[in-house]
């Protein structure tokens, strides 16, 4: 570093900042582009480069080491991205599955719904059909007592014929 310290002076000294009369238009006569080229000549070629260098030896590591991290991060970061995807897509098919065991959960209430209405029809078939057969049976048991009374009527006619006196016949 010894070797940098008078470069550092030196390129210090010759880049002290110019006299601010010589950079106000009017004052000189010269243009402002004479007093750059000037100054410029002033700073030393060596000392340039040595200061180039130990800024470049000061920062690089920093910087590169910051380089490193940085790749570094990157690619934990698309790691990361690529177990959130992965994870996310667990949750999409753990979705999808509880809505198919709802679908499948509703199914099965529909279908013993439907089977309750099956078992209520066959029941309400086998009451109608019963009380089909004893209307019908009730209908012929009218029908036959019907008859019945109608032959009592007619016999109970018969039976008063036969009792009313009949004037006798001459002879």
């Amino acid at each position: 570093m010894s070797g940098a310290e008078p470069a550092g002076e030196e390129a210090g000294a010759a880049l002290e900042a110019p006299d601010p009369r010589s950079l106000t238009p009017g004052s000189n006569d010269a243009s402002p582009d004479e007093g750059l080229a000037e100054d410029l000549c002033l700073v030393d070629e060596r000392a340039v480069e040595q200061l180039t260098e130990g800024l470049i030896s000061h920062y690089l590591p920093d910087l590169q080491q910051s380089k490193q991290a940085l790749q570094e991060l990157t690619q934990n970061q698309a790691v990361l991205l690529d177990t959130l995807e992965q994870e996310i897509s667990k949750f999409k098919e753990c979705n999808s599955i509880l809505d198919i065991n709802t679908l499948f959960l509703e199914a099965k209430h529909y279908h013993n719904k439907l089977v309750n209405i099956r078992k209520e029809m066959l029941m309400l078939h086998e009451k109608t059909s019963k009380l089909k057969k004893r209307a019908l049976k009730l209908q012929q048991k009218r029908q036959k007592e019907e008859l019945e009374r109608e032959q009592q009527r007619e016999r109970e006619f018969e039976r008063e014929k036969q009792l009313t006196a009949k004037p006798a016949k001459r002879t």
